[in-house]
């Protein structure tokens, strides 16, 4: 792994990432969280390497910069864990929400047959709404 690049003078260091270890996903996840503390750009080839670069928003000494780069580290490898766990458990995630789905979909059908029995001023007593090709049929 590449050491970080640090230019106190910008207020800024430079993470390289390798995408085989990281998700996109992951490094877009990673460097939303810094957000409030830093702006971010992204670099590179998403194939061989990606570099993070994070600019403090405010004034950071050498050390803190290094301790912004390992959080984001740190954040990077939350954000592919999660990414991951996610990944394996779609299959049930989507069984739980149509069960769920499914079955609250069976009182709302009981409900509906209660309301469709035909109110007093729905029935037809006088044979109005009959067509009157079938009132009539010779």
């Amino acid at each position: 792994m590449e050491k970080f690049k640090i230019n106190q003078k910008e207020n800024k260091i430079v993470v390289p990432v390798n995408p085989q270890l990281y998700s996109l996903e992951a490094i877009y996840g990673a460097s939303y969280i810094f957000l409030d503390r830093a702006y971010l750009f992204l670099d590179g080839n998403p194939k061989s390497q990606v570099m993070v670069t994070l600019k403090g928003k405010e004034r950071l000494n050498k050390k803190q910069l290094e301790d912004l780069a390992g959080e984001f580290y740190n954040e990077l490898l939350n954000c592919a864990l999660r990414n991951q766990i996610s990944k394996n458990n779609q299959k049930i995630r989507e069984y739980v929400v149509a069960r769920a789905l499914f079955s609250a979909q069976e009182p709302l059908q009981k409900e509906i047959k209660k309301e469709t029995k035909k109110e007093e001023w729905q029935k037809d007593t006088l044979g109005i709404a009959i067509p009157w090709e079938e009132k009539y049929k010779k």
